[in-house]
């Protein structure tokens, strides 16, 4: 028999239910999916060997927990995560303001009713996503909001005393008893609101105009924080630091791999898009390495980090970008070009914080430098390094794709409205670059090996070996002596 076909206190009690806390509820459920080696955090990744075990010894612990890291760290995600770890459904008071364990009722309200209609008092059960409360903290919250407050107009109505419990009307907090509550940005709550929740965490208390009413409360709270707030808004007073069980450290992916399972997972990609649009592998790993860029930049403020969001919205730009493109040239299928990666500057300049020095370079060239940076970074793991200082006259591996450019007498430029044939047909004609590719990347998928051939390009010329121009409708790419030699 489905245990939500009972509907009242007395069938609750025959079928022999027991009452939990929600800590252990989770702790339980936790036990469970690690004897039977479920995921239990899905869609995190990183955080295998590193957030996710600390979380776990947290829970098992039956803390209350703080987790603290940089915008863009998945923190709340985490949170909303835990929902998976609670019973799928809890009875409930029929009517109850704060979800009333009909075996262990808190209010007024739900022992009142117990005691009038004992065995009959109605029951509903309460799906596990319905338990989850969060809270943005910002400077404007107030006790009310989140504790509870006199309400004077259920005062009149029942003709009782501002005093009696009755007439509270309940915040936040209390309603959501024996739910996992998340209160966002902690150092953004004024003291005396963090001071209010010392006795909840710690005795049950909850004090409203004065009066004192024990409501022992039967939550997880779960706290988010950043380290920058610290110092630039406000800080987590010390008394409520010291009530919060466990303090886990999140950070950002450390390899590009990982950071590139997570942009794909995010990403929302237009199902059009994915049938038409190929994306190069190399292309995704350049996406990632610029926001490695940006978080190593001496430009941008490391203390307010770079959010995993820019990738994503960088990755959903580059497709829009050639998506755009296609739709011009009236083209049922096209691939990333390098030159599409201009279109992620929005999604770059609208992410970062500048230091003052990158607001003296211009958010602009910032995100420029990122990209070429990204390439220069890259191009050494798929081609042999080129030295600054190099032996007059000696031979490398580059010598006959820049012999090329310094002996043709046309410009060579890849324009923007290139059609998918024009282009090929452009980077065709830099021969040298069929023979390089099958020494250096002889397994290249085909599909690729244009994106590769413009790689090429660039890295030569942010290892100076070649010049580029950028102007309105495209790139020129030119020997950096050509011009010279020819004006002599």
């Amino acid at each position: 028999m489905s245990i939500r076909t009972i509907k009242t206190l007395g069938e609750l009690k025959k079928s022999g239910y027991q009452s939990k806390s929600i800590k252990d509820e989770l702790r339980e459920n936790l036990i469970s999916k690690m004897m039977s080696k479920e995921t239990v955090f899905k869609g995190i990744h990183g955080y295998e060997n590193t957030v996710i075990p600390e979380l776990e010894r947290a829970i098992l612990s039956k803390h209350n927990i703080n987790l603290l890291g940089l915008r863009g760290q998945a923190k709340t995600r985490l949170a909303r995560l835990m929902v998976n770890l609670l019973d799928e459904y809890i009875p409930v008071v029929e009517g109850s303001e704060i979800n009333d364990d009909p075996l262990k009722p808190i209010s007024r309200f739900a022992i009142e009713l117990i005691k009038e209609k004992g065995d009959k008092t109605p029951i509903y059960w309460l799906h596990r996503n319905d338990r989850f409360a969060e809270k943005l903290a910002t400077p404007d919250v107030t006790v009310a909001d989140i504790i509870g407050d006199v309400d004077p107009i259920k005062a009149a109505n029942l003709k009782l005393s501002y005093a009696d419990d009755r007439v509270i009307h309940y915040g936040m907090i209390p309603r959501a008893n024996r739910c996992i509550f998340v209160i966002n940005e902690l150092p953004d709550l004024q003291a005396r609101i963090q001071v209010a929740l010392f006795n909840i965490l710690q005795e049950g208390d909850i004090q409203i105009r004065g009066f004192k009413l024990r409501l022992p409360l039967d939550m997880q709270f779960v706290f988010t924080a950043n380290p920058e707030d610290y110092t630039n808004r406000g800080s987590i007073v010390t008394p409520l630091k010291d009530r919060i069980g466990s303090q886990i450290l999140t950070h950002y992916p450390e390899d590009i791999e990982t950071a590139k399972i997570i942009t794909q997972q995010e990403a929302n990609k237009a199902s059009s898009q994915k049938e038409f649009i190929q994306v190069p592998e190399l292309a995704k790993d350049l996406l990632e390495q610029i926001v490695f860029e940006a978080r190593e930049s001496e430009y941008i403020d490391a203390k307010s980090g770079v959010s995993a969001r820019l990738s994503i919205t960088a990755f959903e730009n580059l497709l829009s970008t050639a998506e755009r493109r296609a739709l011009l040239s009236g083209e049922e299928k096209t691939m990333i070009r390098l030159s599409d990666f201009d279109g992620i500057i929005p999604a770059i300049t609208g992410k970062v914080e500048l230091v003052y020095e990158g607001e003296q370079e211009g958010a602009q060239v910032v995100a420029e430098n990122l990209i070429t940076n990204a390439i220069k970074t890259l191009f050494t793991t798929y081609f042999p390094e080129i030295k600054k200082i190099e032996k007059q006259d000696a031979e490398t591996p580059y010598d006959d794709i820049i012999s090329w450019f310094f002996n043709t007498d046309e410009d060579f430029e890849l324009l923007n409205d290139f059609t998918e044939k024009q282009y090929k047909n452009e980077l065709d004609k830099v021969t040298p670059l069929n023979d390089f590719l099958n020494k250096f990347q002889p397994n290249l998928n085909e599909s690729d090996i244009y994106f590769m051939k413009e790689f090429i390009l660039w890295g030569l010329v942010e290892f100076k070996k070649l010049s580029k121009y950028r102007f309105a409708e495209g790139t020129q790419f030119k020997d950096p002596y050509g011009n010279f030699m020819s004006g002599l």
